[in-house]
This record gives structure tokens, C-alpha cells and sequence, in this order.
């Protein structure tokens, strides 16, 4: 009997355009509740899929500073999230519960 090998599901890797990244993070905000580190981690797969380097060099914001601050135990401060969203190439909304 032969074992299937599986991978980690990874985000990241299906995050193509400006437009699935808004869609993940949107879907993130509703689905994670008042979790910050879920929205956190969200955040973190679309820097992955956009390139550390790049959004580093957008935020100036170091690389290492990122991934610590987008990690598992990352806390970022809401200016840093603001800063790393637009970098990112999106804006935030807010509209009225539904």
C-alpha cells in the first residue's frame, strides 16, 4: 500500500491578483471575529504572496520586522497594519453590519 504524501495548504500560493487579495482579507475580517491574530496571519499570506522584499521596501519596514510582526505571535500596532495594507496595493472599508 503506497502512502499519499500531502502538503500544507498554503494561501499564499492562490493569491494572484489585487483583487483575490481583497477578497481573502475581506473574507478574514468576517470570518475571523474579533481574532486579531487571525486577521494577522491574513495579512501575513498576502505579504508572503506579494513578496517580503518588496513590501518591506514599501513599508520601510525591514524584512525580519515584517515577518515578525505578520507571524504566529506577531501584535502589530494598527499604524503598522494601515501602513502594510496600503503597501499591499488595498484600503480598508468599513460599512454598517448586516
Amino acid at each position: 500500500m503506497s502512502k499519499t504524501k500531502l502538503r500544507k495548504f498554503d494561501p499564499a500560493n492562490y493569491l494572484k491578483t489585487e483583487k483575490d487579495m481583497a477578497l481573502y482579507l475581506d473574507a478574514c475580517f468576517r470570518e475571523g471575529g474579533d481574532d486579531p491574530a487571525f486577521v494577522t496571519a491574513a495579512l501575513g499570506d498576502i505579504a508572503r504572496a506579494r513578496g517580503m522584499s518588496n513590501l518591506a521596501g514599501k513599508t520601510g519596514m525591514t524584512r525580519a520586522g515584517l515577518y515578525k510582526a505578520l507571524g504566529k505571535d506577531g501584535n502589530p500596532s494598527f499604524g503598522a497594519v494601515l501602513k502594510i495594507v496600503r503597501a499591499m496595493g488595498l484600503e480598508l472599508h468599513v460599512s454598517p453590519q448586516r
